[in-house]
């Protein structure tokens, strides 16, 4: 039973990354063909999360195969390497948005960024369930912290669709731009929170290298 749960949890975690790198891939394409910067910085922000998915699954390996949630060096190079790529992509995505603010620019479309974030809605909603009954069921709470990644992503997603078809109906320039800055404020918390757990698994290491 538990061995099936933890297949099931990396299974998710495999999903995850893929899905990822897809959604990725097609929101950078289609943000720099349509000029808007919301999209490609929500398509930058799904590569990123490549990087934390890749060391939650790492991870998950490591639990199953110790029967204990130990952490390692991996994983915290993992978490400081995604912590400041948020942060890096909170800077860029700041000063783009003022620029565009600036010179009052709008994009081509944002009908592509309405349909993929509602496709990442859809996805991530089914990734917070699933992850969230497999982390109870196993008591996990880096299970369930992989959850809340995932719920952080539903808040990017909601935030492209609002702005996305916002922009759609009423035409406002700066809509974009306003979308972009708020992608880069959840990326900014995302960046932190990757580094203050990093931090957290060093101090582990720490600690049980002097016992």
């Amino acid at each position: 039973m538990k061995e099936n749960l933890y297949n099931r949890a990396n299974y998710l975690a495999l999903f995850t990354i893929f899905y990822n790198v897809v959604e990725g891939l097609v929101s950078v394409w289609f943000g720099a063909s349509d000029e808007t910067l919301a999209l490609f910085g929500f398509g930058v922000d799904s590569f990123i999360e490549v990087i934390s998915a890749v060391g939650v699954w790492h991870m998950l390996r490591r639990i199953k195969a110790n029967g204990g949630e130990t952490r390692d060096d991996f994983e915290r190079m993992a978490l400081r390497i995604t912590g400041f790529a948020f942060y890096l992509l909170s800077l860029g995505l700041v000063l783009t948005a003022v620029i565009n603010i600036l010179l009052q620019h709008k994009p081509e479309t944002t009908v592509s960024g309405v349909l993929i974030s509602l496709f990442s809605i859809s996805f991530m909603w089914y990734l917070i369930r699933q992850k969230t009954s497999v982390g109870n069921l196993l008591n996990s709470p880096a299970i369930l912290a992989d959850a809340a990644c995932s719920r952080a992503c539903l808040y990017l997603s909601s935030v492209l669709m609002i702005t996305s078809v916002g922009y759609e109906v009423t035409g406002i320039k700066s809509l974009d731009a306003i979308g972009a800055m708020l992608i880069a404020w959840f990326s900014y918390r995302e960046g932190k929170e990757s580094l203050d757990k990093a931090k957290g698994i060093s101090c582990s290491c720490c600690c049980s290298g002097k016992k």
